[in-house]
């Protein structure tokens, strides 16, 4: 069954992926309508997700920036779709690195990078990383169930010699690699919400008290490498500019989650820059009224 799903949808996406940039964002256009105005695709989600993080905005200011996100959000999908055939000339147009040397610097100097950042603009597209810089670009990815999309999406991901394992094998691969002196640049997207019972760190983050990743900041000093933010921005429709910058490249100097709360300054600032280009649908403070009860168990468990 899974083999037919394939077959039958597969040849669909490979099809539009061929089709130009301007024809997809008319496709964009039309689901657009369909999926904010007819669908309703977690509306309420993200219009509770931007009165929580700008409460001093507008009803008005609000419902504006969620079209404004929705449509960024099905430009993103097609997008995703181009990867499939997008080749290295239209990425380098597209997806162009301000300051690449900053991390080459460090690739010279025989360093290991713990690169994080957030769902912010186009974060797919940093697949073309390896273009770049001097360095091996190692990261996650979440396994899809057909196996057979799994491996296609694999490929289009790594085209460019970008490297990925399943998220569940990242801490292993990571750890083997730093083993055998395999000197690489790991991505971590940082920004969203982890399960409560695995939580280590509680901050506030746009207005709500809510459970943040701390793996980063974990791997980083494990394996003393440098931390660099990673930030996107939208330039126009289908361009991106993506600007690194130095966190600190000496982690063991941090005292315990200073260097995620340093990350999250950034992705905060960047949000209320562009707040239509951050990744709404996703639930972001459905945990910030669990943080007393966090506390309690965590209490518990160290009597």
């Amino acid at each position: 069954m899974k083999f037919l799903a394939f077959i039958f949808i597969y040849p669909f996406i490979w099809l539009l992926s061929r089709l130009p940039m301007r024809v997809l964002y008319i496709f964009s256009d039309f689901f657009f309508l369909i999926l904010y105005y007819v669908i309703g695709y977690r509306k309420k989600v993200v219009e509770k997700n931007l009165k929580t993080a700008f409460p001093s905005k507008r009803e008005s200011e609000i419902n504006k920036i969620s079209i404004k996100f929705f449509k960024h959000f099905v430009d993103l999908l097609f997008e995703g779709v181009k990867s499939f055939s997008i080749s290295k000339k239209e990425l380098y147009k597209r997806y162009k690195y301000l300051n690449p040397e900053i991390i080459n610097k460090y690739a010279e100097q025989g360093r290991s990078v713990t690169l994080v950042g957030a769902h912010q603009a186009n974060w797919e597209w940093a697949f073309g990383m390896p273009l770049v810089l001097n360095i091996d670009c190692f990261g996650a990815y979440k396994k899809i169930k057909n196996p057979y999309f799994d491996k296609v999406i694999k490929e289009s991901r790594t085209k460019f010699g970008f490297d990925a394992v399943p998220t569940s094998l990242f801490n292993k691969s990571m750890s083997y690699r730093h083993s055998k002196g395999i000197q690489c640049l790991y991505i971590l997207l940082s920004d969203q919400s982890p399960q409560v019972k695995k939580t280590k760190y509680w901050t506030t983050f746009l207005n709500e008290k809510v459970p943040v990743h701390t793996g980063a900041e974990i791997l980083a000093k494990k394996y003393n490498s440098v931390v660099v933010n990673m930030s996107t921005t939208k330039v126009k429709r289908g361009y991106y500019e993506v600007k690194f910058e130095l966190i600190t490249d000496s982690p063991n100097e941090f005292d315990n989650f200073k260097i995620i709360d340093q990350f999250l300054e950034v992705t905060k600032k960047n949000i209320k820059v562009q707040p239509e280009y951050y990744l709404w649908t996703h639930n972001r403070f459905k945990h910030k009224d669990k943080y007393e009860q966090w506390l309690e168990n965590r209490k518990a468990s160290q009597k």
